[in-house]
């Protein structure tokens, strides 16, 4: 479960923590500051959850307004979709409604590799240059495929993860 903290921007409140909408809505409701005023700005912090949960909160900006359909994503997207929308936003510039977001409104492709040499062997495997006979195989140069990538292609750490993407 994924824990936040609702820091507020009076310095005479304290804050509360929440797991989900209801509870922080609920805490707000009845915030008070020390002179018995109510508190009506939070700045929220991600504070406990999954690392790519965390990552998901920087790329969305959570504050009041959004934290509701961050929620919601952090329940209902998978570790895939995160990664996408995290590379999306918070790397290549995408925006977004969080109303309405999903990642499918990205045009983003990530793969799972070390390195760009890794994504070249892996790609030269998968058939992507045509077929490659065995005994011209030893002379493929990994390197040189690997620096023609690197034109469209980005390296990445996301929760732990190393990835390489392509955002068109």
């Amino acid at each position: 479960m994924t824990q936040l903290f609702a820091q507020p921007y009076d310095i005479s409140a304290n804050g509360f923590y929440f797991e989900s909408l209801e509870e922080f809505q609920a805490k707000m409701k009845v915030a008070l500051n020390v002179y018995g005023q109510p508190v009506e700005e939070f700045e929220l912090q991600f504070i406990d959850g999954d690392h790519i949960d965390c990552d998901l909160a920087k790329g969305w900006g959570i504050n009041q307004a959004n934290v509701g359909s961050y929620l919601d994503a952090v329940e209902t997207w998978d570790d895939h979709d995160k990664r996408v929308f995290i590379i999306a936003v918070g790397e290549a510039g995408y925006s977004f409604d969080p109303e309405t977001v999903s990642p499918n409104d990205f045009d983003v492709d990530v793969f799972h590799a070390q390195s760009m040499v890794d994504l070249a062997e892996d790609f030269v495997a998968e058939g992507l240059f045509g077929d490659i006979p065995d005994h011209l195989s030893h002379y493929i140069d990994y390197e040189a495929i690997a620096c023609d990538l690197a034109v469209d292609y980005t390296e990445t750490e996301i929760a732990g993860d190393y990835l390489i993407y392509r955002a068109a």
